[in-house]
This record gives C-alpha cells, sequence and structure tokens, in this order.
C-alpha cells in the first residue's frame, strides 16, 4: 500500500501561457463535473481528461496522479475559506463578537453552497491528507484564529488559546458538515448560523467577560 505521505500531489509543472492555462482549468472543471456527478470511486486521469476533452498525455504534463487533481480542488477550497476567515477575523475595526457572527454565517453559508463538491473530495481525503503540502496549505487558517484568540482573549495563556482556537474551528467544521449533509432552505441556514454564532460567542465571553456588548 503506498503511504500516502509518499504521494506527489503537486503539479509537474506550472502553465506558464494561456494556452496551458486553459488547459488545467478546463481539466480542474472537469474534475468538478466528474465528483458531482459520479463521485470519487470513478475517478480516473482518463476519465478526467475524456470529460476534459483533452489528451491523457496532456494531462499527465500538469498533473502527475488524480491525486494531485483531487488536492489542487481541495487546496483552492482550502485557501478561499482560509482567505475567507482571515479577512473577517483580521478586521480589528470590528469588535471580536461581531466578527464571530461574521464568520459563523459565512462559513456556514459557504459548507452548504460547495457541499456536493466537498462530500466527493472527503471521499478521496486519504490519497492527499497526510502529505507535507496538505498540512501547509492547512497552516494559515490555524494561524489566523490563533491571532484572533489573542487578540480576544489576552489573558490566557499560549496553550488555552490554542485550546479555544481547534475548538472553534471544530465546532464551525462540524456543524458546518451537518448541516450541508442536505439541501437547506436560506431561513435554515441563517437559523444554524445565528444559533452557533451565539454559543461561540457565550464561550468567549465566559472566557472574558469584558467581550460583553454592555460591559464597561
Amino acid at each position: 500500500m503506498v503511504d500516502p505521505r509518499n504521494v506527489r500531489i503537486s503539479l509537474r509543472k506550472q502553465p506558464q501561457q494561456a494556452r496551458s492555462s486553459g488547459l488545467v482549468e478546463a481539466v480542474l472543471e472537469a474534475a468538478v463535473q466528474l465528483l458531482v456527478a459520479e463521485g470519487a470511486v470513478r475517478f480516473t486521469m482518463a476519465r478526467v481528461a475524456q470529460r476534459a476533452g483533452v489528451s491523457v498525455g496532456s494531462l499527465y504534463q500538469y498533473f502527475p496522479n488524480k491525486a494531485a487533481i483531487l488536492f489542487r480542488l481541495q487546496s483552492d477550497e482550502w485557501r478561499e475559506t482560509s482567505a475567507l476567515l482571515r479577512t473577517i477575523l483580521e478586521d480589528r475595526e470590528k469588535p471580536p463578537l461581531e466578527r464571530v457572527g461574521a464568520l459563523t454565517h459565512a462559513f456556514v453559508r459557504s459548507e452548504c453552497e460547495e457541499a456536493a463538491v466537498r462530500n466527493a473530495l472527503a471521499d478521496a481525503a486519504p490519497l492527499y491528507r497526510d502529505a507535507p503540502e496538505a498540512t501547509e496549505t492547512k497552516a494559515a487558517a490555524h494561524t489566523a484564529f490563533r491571532n484572533f484568540i489573542e487578540e480576544a482573549l489576552p489573558g490566557l495563556t499560549a496553550d488555552h488559546r490554542d485550546v479555544v482556537a481547534d475548538l472553534m474551528k471544530t465546532t464551525l467544521s462540524e456543524v458546518g458538515k451537518h448541516v450541508s449533509e442536505k439541501a437547506r432552505t436560506a431561513p435554515e441556514i441563517e437559523a444554524y448560523s445565528d444559533a452557533l454564532a451565539d454559543m461561540l460567542s457565550s464561550y468567549l465571553i465566559r472566557l472574558n467577560p469584558s467581550l460583553r456588548p454592555d460591559a464597561g
């Protein structure tokens, strides 16, 4: 059995021209369509090439294996989510609890909008989740959470702040996954987001009562 940590998931080469960039984008779009339509089990290099309308040889010029395609889709999603989290958490013009509310609503909406692809990628996660690139890609979100917690809860030790950040990330992830497991109406998504934001805000207030809107 191949150790996932030894699977190559980086691009063989970066596209330099518009034509090659277009090929990579076509491959990624075809990969998304294939995942949504048939899931990860039937996901192969040959089927991606066929759907993208390119030769298998052209596909292998950029992607060494199917894990590389799947990881590119996953890492793009991680980067987008990480950028969303950082933009909200680093906006110090808004008080911490307001940022928690905005973060929660944006994250749950994102999970629901991308549920089909995300579920398919979850099935394929063993192919790349332990690879070094995967660890590096996810580190930015943890840093944003840790910095936010340091700002909101300055009285905590570094170890305690790490626990809080981990609990917030895990709670967001698990609730987002649960909510997105089936189709939801906009009011349902809003209700879940409101409840989750209240839970997280109450937790932070317990750790730092001065965060309460009417404090001081």
